[in-house]
């Protein structure tokens, strides 16, 4: 599978998704339909995770200081 974008990968699962509830396919056809599927959420995800690793975020501080964390970082912050 060439590389998609996650706008790309997204938009061929919702065609799929289509396509088996909209008409009769026959199983063989369902099946390509459904491994082709996992293909596309899996290269989903790895373009979720690659974004979230890159997802800086900026949380104030005491006074007009401001600190700069990742995405993870904040996120275990909120849960304190």
């Amino acid at each position: 599978m060439k590389e998609l974008s996650f706008e790309q990968a997204l938009q061929r699962l919702e065609k799929i998704a289509e396509d088996l509830e909209g008409e009769e396919v026959s199983l063989d056809t369902s099946l390509k339909h459904y491994e082709e599927g996992m293909k596309l959420i899996a290269v989903c995800n790895k373009k979720l995770e690659e974004a979230k690793k890159k997802v800086d975020v900026l949380l104030k501080k005491d006074g007009n200081d401001f600190e700069l964390k990742t995405f993870e970082e904040a996120g275990e912050d909120a849960d304190k």
